[in-house]
Order: C-alpha cells, then sequence, then structure tokens
C-alpha cells in the first residue's frame, strides 16, 4: 500500500533519529559542556589566583618577564586576563612552535599549573569526536545533516505544535516520556533549527569546496586571503630596519584600542627592541556576534604610530561570521551563555528520551523474535546506557581525574583523557553484561554521586578551591546535573502505573 507523506516522515523521522542519535547526544551534551569551557578550564586549574588588575597593569607585567627572561626573542605575546580568563599568559614564537608561560597577573611572577585537558576538550570533541585528520569534521556535517532531516520530518509529522506543547501527562510512563520530547522538542525547535545550521555553515568551505576550488584552485590561502577588503583608512609603510629602539608604553595604546574595539584580548609584539618593532593588539572574542578573530590594530612599536585598523568585513564575510557567532554564543555576555548551556541540556534531553522510546516501544516485538534480532536488540540498549549515562559518567570522571592525578605526573593531560574514555569504555562493558534496568540505575547512580560530592572532592585535594567563583559555579552546577541524573536513574526505574480506561471503570463501579 502506497505511504501517505505523513507516514514517510514518520518512518524517516524514527530510523533517521535512532541512527544519528547516538552521536548526536555526544555532539549535543559535549557542546553544551563547552559553552562554558573557560570556566572548566580554571575549574581545572585550581593554582590559577583570582585578581583586580587592569590591563595595562597586566601587560606591563608580561612585558618584565619578558624583557629579562625572552630579550631575543623575535616574536613576543600576551594574553591578557578578563572576567572569564583570569590566567596572564606570555609566551614565545608563533602558533606553532610558540612557548609560553603563566603568570601571576597580581605579581608577575611564573605560576606552575597543572597540566589538564580542560574544557577545551569538550569544545574541540563536539565537533571533532577526537577522531585523526578531518574525519570526525566529517561525520559531524553528516550528524548536523541527519539532524536537519529529522527535525524537517518531525515537523511534518507534528502537525498540532500549540497542542503537544501544552500537552504533558504525568505518572503515564512510556505516555509521559513522549510528552516531554514532543514538548521540548516544540519548544527548542528555533534553537534546534539554528544551532544545527550555523554548525554546518561554520565549516562551509570543507563542506562544500567546489567554489573555492573553481576560483582559486584549491588555494585556501588565496582564498582567506581575497575576504579581507583593502586595508583601512590609516596604512603606513615602513622601511624594515634592524636598528635597536627602545619599545614604547602599551598602556596608551591598549587605551586607544580599548575605545575603538572594546574589550582587549591579547598583545602581539614583532622584532622588540628594533626600529621595525610592530604591536598588534586583538580584541576580546566573544564581545559582538560577529566573529572578530583576526581583527586587530597595528601600531609601530616605537613611535606607538597607528599603521592600520581593524578592517571592515565584506558583507558575505560578515555574514559568515555572524552565523558562526551565533553558534559560539559569542554576544550576550553570561544570561546568553547560560541559555544557550540550558537549551543545550533539553535538547540533549530530547534526543535521549528519543532513544529510549524506541528502544521500549519495540522491546515486546524483538522479544519473541529470532535470536540475531535478540541480540541486535540488545547491543542497541546497551548503546543507549553506554552513550547515556556512560558519557555522562566519563564527563564527571574527567574533573575527578583532574583532582585525583598527581600535579607532576608526566603527559598528565594524556592521562586525563584516557580516564574518560577508559571509564566510557567500561560503561559499555556494563551495559552489555549487566541487566538493563540494573545498568541504567548503577550508571546513572555512579554519575549523579560523582556530581554531587565534586565540591567535597575539591575540598579535599586543592588548597582554597574556590578562590574564583567561577571555580564554585562549576561545582554548583554539576551537583544541580547529579540531582538530576539520580532523579532520572530512580524514576527509570519505578513501574509503569498502569489505569483503567474510563469506560472499564464506570462499568466496575456499576457491578460494585
Amino acid at each position: 500500500m502506497k505511504q501517505t507523506l505523513t507516514q514517510s516522515m514518520a518512518w524517516l523521522h524514527t530510523w533517521g533519529g535512532v541512527i544519528v542519535g547516538w552521536l548526536l547526544f555526544v555532539i549535543f551534551l559535549t557542546g553544551s559542556l563547552a559553552v562554558f569551557d573557560q570556566e572548566i578550564d580554571n575549574w581545572m586549574q585550581p593554582e590559577l589566583p583570582a585578581h583586580h588588575v587592569s590591563d595595562e597593569q597586566a601587560a606591563d607585567r608580561a612585558l618584565d618577564y619578558l624583557r629579562e627572561h625572552k630579550a631575543d626573542a623575535k616574536q613576543w605575546g600576551i594574553s591578557l586576563p578578563g572576567e572569564r580568563t583570569p590566567a596572564l599568559q606570555a609566551s614565545t614564537g608563533g602558533r606553532r612552535d610558540g612557548v609560553s608561560v603563566t603568570l601571576d597577573p597580581n605579581t608577575g611572577e611564573v605560576i606552575p599549573v597543572r597540566d589538564t585537558a580542560g574544557g577545551m576538550f569538550f569544545f574541540f570533541f563536539h565537533f571533532t569526536l577526537h577522531m585523526p585528520g578531518m574525519f570526525g569534521i566529517y561525520l559531524v556535517g553528516a550528524m548536523a545533516m541527519g539532524m536537519l532531516a529529522a527535525l524537517v520530518s518531525g515537523i511534518v509529522i507534528h502537525k498540532k505544535f500549540f497542542k503537544e506543547f501544552f500537552t504533558f501527562r504525568p505518572a503515564k510512563g512510556q505516555r509521559s516520556w513522549l510528552d516531554a520530547h514532543n514538548a521540548s522538542a516544540v519548544l527548542l525547535l528555533p534553537f534546534h533549527l539554528m544551532i544545527t545550521y550555523s554548525g554546518l555553515a561554520i565549516f562551509l568551505v570543507i563542506y562544500m569546496p567546489a567554489a573555492m576550488d573553481a576560483l582559486f584552485d584549491g588555494n585556501r590561502e588565496a582564498f582567506f586571503k581575497a575576504q579581507n577588503p583593502a586595508p583601512a583608512a590609516v596604512e603606513v609603510q615602513r622601511p624594515g630596519t634592524v636598528e635597536p629602539a627602545p619599545l614604547i608604553a602599551l598602556g596608551p595604546l591598549l587605551k586607544q584600542a580599548r575605545e575603538v574595539m572594546g574589550p582587549l584580548g591579547g598583545v602581539s609584539i614583532s622584532n622588540p627592541g628594533q626600529r621595525n618593532a610592530e604591536i598588534m593588539i586583538r580584541p576580546l572574542l566573544g564581545n559582538r556576534i560577529a566573529l572578530a578573530k583576526g581583527q586587530g590594530m597595528r601600531f609601530d612599536g616605537v613611535t606607538g604610530e597607528q599603521l592600520s585598523g581593524p578592517t571592515e568585513m565584506r558583507p558575505s564575510v560578515l555574514t559568515h561570521r555572524v552565523i558562526s557567532g551565533m553558534h559560539f554564543a559569542q554576544f550576550g555576555g553570561y544570561p546568553m551563555r547560560w541559555l544557550y548551556f540550558i537549551c543545550g541540556l533539553i535538547s540533549s534531553a530530547m534526543i535521549a528520551s528519543g532513544l529510549v522510546l524506541f528502544t521500549v516501544k519495540r522491546r515486546r516485538k524483538y522479544a519473541s523474535e529470532s535470536r540475531v534480532a535478540q541480540v541486535l536488540y540488545r547491543g542497541v540498549e546497551a548503546l543507549n546506557v553506554t552513550v547515556i549515562a556512560g558519557l555522562s559518567l566519563a564527563c564527571i570522571s574527567l574533573l575527578w581525574a583532574n583532582r585525583l592525578l598527581p600535579v607532576d605526573m608526566a603527559a598528565r593531560a594524556a592521562g586525563e583523557l584516557n580516564v574518560f574514555f577508559g571509564v566510557w569504555a567500561l560503561s559499555l562493558g556494563h551495559a552489555l553484561f549487566r541487566p538493563r534496568m540494573q545498568a541504567w540505575r548503577e550508571q546513572l547512580g555512579l554519575a549523579g554521586t560523582m556530581c554531587l560530592t565534586l565540591p567535597l572532592l575539591s575540598l579535599l585535594t586543592v588548597n582554597s578551591p574556590w578562590a574564583l567563583p567561577s571555580r564554585l559555579g562549576v561545582e554548583g552546577v554539576a551537583m544541580v546535573i547529579g540531582a538530576l541524573l539520580l532523579w532520572t536513574g530512580w524514576k527509570i526505574a519505578q513501574p509503569a502505573v498502569e489505569r483503567a480506561p474510563r469506560k472499564k471503570l464506570a462499568s466496575m463501579a456499576e457491578v460494585n
């Protein structure tokens, strides 16, 4: 019999959703954590102190260190501390071969901070899945396309949006989970469409390189160079002399740049101590909706004359950077980051509920199928436990490893990642050999308990664990998530309450 469009879309939504659902849950959960990657970095490096110094004071202390220890370097770099990043870093060399140290912004002394995977692990894992080369990026792109297909098919099969949004029947077992799945999908539909489309747009050149190959013969450097318009009105050409000359004070230049670009992120100085020295001051990323990466103001390092200013982006480039900034929550400050974080967690719960509902709906059917079908179905249920509960357990285990591994351990960051992937692998073995409901309860219970006791772990292992408010915030959020995990583990273990239909209740009343 020929299927209707709605039936076809329902089939696509169900099977397309379960095929990409596991990876989508991983992408959404780690992406939600990556919203606060800097705050997690701060928590995972408890040696960083609080500070109340200005950009000028921090830059002067970094310059004092560089002059004393790296006077012969051709390139100096300074990462200024800010609201989200308390670390003051001084570096030499380029991006690939550079060496950096962390300084105390208050004193300028070197701080021996522990080596850690940090919150940036969640950021990179979100779009690479920790896979080599470009394979992870292409796989995440395929999952985003699958997400778009699930969203469009979900819109087609769920015609009564408002009714499903306001419909929630508690204590009805599978029906309640389906209501929650539908309501969260409808509530966050604009967010899902935006975050999925913008994620694809970020890697536009990678996913759709045909135009670049046709216009620039595959030369990416020429492509990105062509995106920048003509230099700003102030553009001074200088001879490449190598005569010694003192570096100008950074204070007035930082003030001038801050008036034009807003909060500042860092300073780069090329050829310090020479007549051809140049100073590049960069704005703080996340200060506006359009990504400001690559923007900045360039000054003569001796006279302080402005050589070039922040360039005005072409409309096409500006559009792409605005879309990218929307994905990264590069605007709105902490209120916007909290909104993205909460929406990300609800989206993760929506995907998880869809995966669980898929198996619950087919449990009785596969119980009477062949042995092969039963084994495959058992594998699907084990993967559900591993992806949903196991990943949550692995994430909190990474934070525990940060506190428990020796501070002076060699390759310490790699050791933290070994704990993360090791716990995740163990969760798969546990899900395969334990009864289904017990596996859910035990993994969710352990993850929730570890989240709730994270502040106690910090108190026992770190001096002044809450010197920075962001660290207390990380542990507070972990406790809230831990309580939710424990509640979920308790809730799924409760037997479904079956209520008799009204007609049956009425007939029973007549008999009595």
